[in-house]
């Protein structure tokens, strides 16, 4: 079992930043990818930014590319997601998530990941 827990979420205005970091517990040695999602009222959950967490090859969903940075700490077992240039629309509950399958590479099907984080909101105003 894997268990992750965010925290980093807040208020910010079009244009701030934050950095969403996720502390992972439990049975983690395994894990082949981290990955962030996020969900708005009334929309699907989507795939946000992932990462191998062998090789650090990283992922990014079109909408934030150039703005938005997966990083991780392995000693500790911590994802982050820096978050630049926020807009209205990046406002949403933010979910980390982990996949112990050894697909070689990380996948945006949600299904596919076996572990889950509470979330985190984040809400961007203009």
């Amino acid at each position: 079992q894997v268990q992750l827990v965010e925290s980093g979420g807040g208020s910010v205005q079009s244009g701030g930043s934050l950095r969403l970091s996720c502390a992972a517990f439990g049975y983690t040695y395994s894990t082949q990818c981290m990955g962030w999602f996020r969900q708005s009222p009334g929309k699907e959950r989507e795939g946000v930014a992932a990462i191998t967490t062998g090789g650090g090859t990283t992922y990014y969903a079109d909408s934030v590319k150039g703005r938005f940075t997966i990083s991780q700490d392995n000693a500790k077992n911590i994802l982050y997601l820096q978050m630049n240039n926020l807009k209205p629309e990046d406002t949403a509950m933010y979910y980390c998530a982990a996949d112990r399958r050894d697909a070689g590479l990380c996948t945006w099907t949600e299904r596919l990941w076996q572990y889950w984080g509470q979330g985190t909101q984040v809400t961007v105003s203009s």
